[in-house]
């Protein structure tokens, strides 16, 4: 096997168009810019495949880029074959109403364990999860996405989730900062504006500060603009990145922009500028997604300027492990909460 280059990591976090390796994707991958790659369903084959591709992406660097998937459960689970299907997320709201909160708890940390077992068992870095926006009924992109509509409970729920997942090493990233769950309109295609004001927002904020209290290492901003409070999206104000997020509530961690591709973040303009003012608001680490020439523009205009420093590495993975009875039992109880739970 080739010697892995040494290269640091940069900021951007990019796709690829199949389920293996093309000499074109590596190229790209080895460019200097280039910090991480997501996966979608047309990458994940099977979990044998997927660990394969892993195991080949990660040979090619040194640091080993990262390696994310958005592998939340319901409607939202990349990799279907070969590991557990999980039941929406908000089926632990439906078993803390149900069977208490306690009980829900445990689930939560069951979830997190298994999730972060088997990602990590094939490789892959960061799951995009867990989704911690408010179900307020009125966003059909969140949904079921969300773990419940009491702020409270949604904080319980996920801080659980994610310390599951830390304890197999598997790096968590909660989103959509401040709460995309009071919008209708689909950040995909347009750019939703929440008119609420700052203290109407503080229930959908709640959740996020016990995300940061819990130690969750990466967040990611909504492509929504908070009219009342910023005329930028979050993922572009540095009121909500640098001012509350940082400063007010203290998070230390990577703050990880959405897919800069999507309707929503176009308000800044083309792609250039778009990479620009996320990392201007404090963005470290960039999605553009399917988009593969939008993708190589970004990295031809990194490559012209002066980048900071950045703190990529703390999102790695780390080494998982789990015996054979504790894996199985854990199966068996997220079997239990998706045939009890996972459909309201």
């Amino acid at each position: 096997m080739n010697t892995p280059t040494k290269l640091p990591l940069g900021p951007l976090m990019i796709d690829i168009p199949g389920p293996q390796l093309r000499a074109a994707d590596r190229e790209r991958l080895l460019h200097p810019a280039v910090g991480g790659i997501i996966l979608f369903a047309r990458n994940c084959e099977s979990a044998e495949q997927v660990q394969e591709l892993c195991t080949e992406i990660h040979a090619l660097r040194d640091p080993q880029l990262l390696i994310a998937i958005d592998q939340e459960g319901g409607r939202v689970q990349r990799l279907r074959s070969g590991v557990t299907r999980f039941p929406p997320q908000a089926s632990l709201g439906r078993m803390a109403e149900g069977e208490g909160l306690d009980a829900a708890r445990g689930t939560a940390e069951i979830w997190g364990e298994l999730l972060g077992y088997e990602l990590r068992q094939l490789g892959i870095d960061i799951d995009f999860t867990p989704c911690i926006d408010l179900d307020a009924g009125v966003s059909s992109v969140i949904g079921d996405r969300a773990l419940h509509r009491d702020p409270f409970l949604v904080g319980e729920l996920a801080s659980h989730l994610w310390q599951g997942m830390d304890r197999q090493g598997l790096t968590g990233v909660a989103k959509h900062f401040p709460g995309h769950g009071n919008v209708a309109a689909d950040s995909h295609h347009e750019l939703p504006e929440d008119s609420r004001s700052r203290s109407e927002l503080e229930e959908d904020l709640r959740p996020f500060r016990r995300m940061v209290a819990a130690g969750i290492p990466a967040i990611m901003p909504a492509h929504v603009r908070y009219s009342a409070c910023d005329s930028l999206p979050a993922g572009y104000s540095s009121y909500w990145l640098q001012r509350l997020l940082r400063n007010e509530m203290g998070f230390t961690g990577v703050i990880v922009s959405d897919d800069l591709s999507m309707a929503g973040a176009c308000l800044a303009g083309d792609i250039a500028a778009r990479v620009d003012s996320a990392l201007a608001a404090g963005c470290e680490l960039l999605l553009i997604c399917n988009d593969e020439d939008a993708a190589n523009r970004a990295m031809q205009h990194c490559s012209n300027q002066k980048l900071p420093n950045f703190r990529l590495e703390r999102l790695q993975g780390r080494p998982s492990h789990l015996d054979t009875m504790r894996l199985v039992a854990h199966r068996h109880c997220i079997e239990h909460l998706s045939e009890k739970f996972g459909n309201p």
